[in-house]
């Protein structure tokens, strides 16, 4: 009997340790794109934490032009809360929800022509845990904050960077938007502070970071809101259509769906875009102080702004990136994209390190041509 105890005991710990071990996918197909998929793309799980009790989710997109040579962006979404898929389908990845064919049922896919994974490798990571399929195996593991949040990215990251060394050469980047932009800075520190200069393998080959209508300091953010709706014409309701929240839920709650991305089951009762009841505690107040040490430290940033977004609004990033006492390099003055003015830009310079601000009119898609055209890096 005790004999039998024990080789359950076993079976048991190994079942255990295989659904936590970190794992990885090559999926070619997806429901809702009828044809193979025209870009590589892996997901997986890593654990994170003492005992691997943090278990993050991850989309990964080589770039389709020279994965070896072209850079890798960690992307970190809003929220906190919101899951990598936001930024894979609704902002800057390859597919897009084809709203015109949506009638309720599975959605289908059409492909985005302004993909950032054109010209980059991009990790799209369900972050902080709690997030979209990410998950804990423990009660005590769902408690987050942004320094826990900003660690445990770190943590993801050098592991990933592990199971996939062909890439460790690669120029990276950590990039994001809104609530991101609060977590992007401190990641960046912890790595150039805690990895590379205590030299901590393997060394990541970080040039800079990108933020987006970034959270900077919340309170300060929000005073910001009232001067910029002075200055600007505000956007309608009607801009927004309804169905745009419906897509992403119908498509990752279905079990084909997950099955194909391999998602672990029972892990998650319901997808959900953003997660806004994760147990997570903002206790950094002010990332100021981060942009100033990575400035100092010779990092290349961009900054860049939708000029209809009040949430974080232009103004409240120009005002963070003037306390830093930067000297104007390129004045302000607009850029293009065949031929019509996509916004303005400024770019500022400390001794070798250059910090780009940018606006961006219209469409978000618009984005990626800034990027692409080197506005900046």
């Amino acid at each position: 009997m005790k004999s039998l105890f024990y080789l359950l005991l076993v079976i048991l710990l190994l079942v255990i340790s295989y659904t936590t071990a970190a794992s990885q996918s090559i999926i070619t197909t997806l429901p809702g794109y009828n044809e193979t998929l025209p870009f590589k793309l892996e997901t997986g799980y890593i654990g994170v934490g003492e005992k691997d009790e943090v278990q993050l989710f991850y989309y990964f997109i080589e770039s389709e032009s020279d994965p070896q040579k072209d850079p890798l962006l960690l992307w970190l979404t809003g929220g906190p809360g919101c899951s990598g898929f936001s930024g894979l389908v609704y902002e800057i990845g390859p597919m897009a929800f084809d709203y015109a064919t949506f009638d309720g049922s599975l959605p289908s896919f059409t492909i985005n022509p302004y993909s950032w994974t054109k010209i980059a490798n991009i990790i799209f990571i369900d972050s902080p845990v709690g997030t979209g399929f990410s998950y804990a195996t423990t009660s005590q593991g769902y408690t987050s904050s942004d320094t826990k949040s900003a660690k445990q990215n770190y943590a993801f990251l050098r592991k990933w960077l592990l199971n996939h060394p062909t890439f460790l050469k690669n120029r990276l980047y950590v990039v994001g938007d809104s609530y991101g932009g609060k977590i992007i800075p401190m990641l960046a520190l912890e790595i150039a502070e805690s990895g590379n200069e205590a030299g901590l393998q393997p060394r990541m080959s970080l040039q800079g970071y990108v933020v987006g209508n970034p959270v900077t300091d919340e309170n300060k953010d929000k005073n910001e809101r009232i001067p910029y709706a002075h200055r600007m014409a505000l956007i309608s309701d009607e801009y927004y259509e309804d169905h745009n929240y419906a897509t992403s839920y119908v498509w990752a709650n279905d079990e084909t769906v997950q099955e194909a991305l391999h998602i672990r089951k029972r892990t998650k009762k319901q997808w959900t875009r953003c997660n806004m009841s994760i147990s997570y505690e903002k206790d950094v107040e002010s990332v100021l102080k981060y942009h100033q040490l990575l400035s100092e430290k010779g990092y290349q940033v961009l900054a860049y702004s939708g000029d209809h977004d009040m949430g974080i609004s232009y103004m409240s990033t120009l005002k963070w990136i003037h306390a830093l006492n930067l000297t104007v390099d390129d004045e302000w003055r607009p850029w293009t994209v065949d031929g019509q003015v996509a916004g303005y830009t400024e770019r500022y310079k400390n001794n070798e390190a250059y910090l780009t601000f940018a606006t961006v009119k219209a469409r978000a898609s618009l984005i990626e041509s800034a990027f692409s055209k080197n506005i900046v890096m």
